[in-house]
């Protein structure tokens, strides 16, 4: 890489690392994990600097290297086989309610498959639009629509009481 490519790749890296790792904990809900995926992209972003920094847009072309580097580490048999998936506790009591619901949410999103989390993180959580979704993920807007249904209604069977019970301390 020329030493001007690499001045701009550092740049890059230094200025969006903290989003980066934002991104990947809320994909794979481990820090650890998280650290390591934000890696094996910045890897990725620097052997094909020269095509992303041409792109029209860097930061979704980044997005999308993170969102494949995940998906495709989730179908290797060993994060199906290996990684523990953390269950969903009882309902608290009423007075700890709050200080469980993120937990219980990250669970209930672990219990996802890769695609329907990558769906419900980069619409929900990232704020992208059902297009720039689809981009990132490299399929049609219509599968983000349907793997946002499956997951929202997967959510509901997981977090029965979840939203009802926020709604009544409103």
């Amino acid at each position: 890489m020329r030493a001007d490519d690499e001045r701009d790749y550092i740049q890059y890296v230094q200025s969006r690392i903290i989003a980066l790792r934002r991104t990947a904990f809320r994909l794979c809900g481990d820090w650890h994990h998280a650290h390591d995926l934000v890696q094996s992209a910045l890897i990725l972003l620097y052997r094909h600097w020269r095509q992303a920094a041409a792109a029209e847009s860097l930061d979704p072309y980044v997005r999308k290297i993170l969102v494949n580097v995940y998906l495709e580490e989730q179908r290797r048999w060993w994060a199906r086989k290996v990684r523990p998936r953390p269950e969903i506790s009882a309902p608290p009591e009423p007075g700890v309610a709050a200080a469980h619901e993120g937990l219980d949410l990250r669970a209930a999103l672990n219990r996802l498959s890769a695609g329907q989390r990558a769906v419900i993180v980069l619409r929900y959580w990232e704020g992208l639009d059902v297009n720039e979704t689809a981009s990132a993920l490299g399929c049609s807007p219509g599968t983000v629509k349907s793997q946002t249904s499956y997951a929202i209604a997967a959510l509901r069977r997981l977090l029965p009481n979840y939203v009802s019970e926020r709604l009544e301390v409103k």
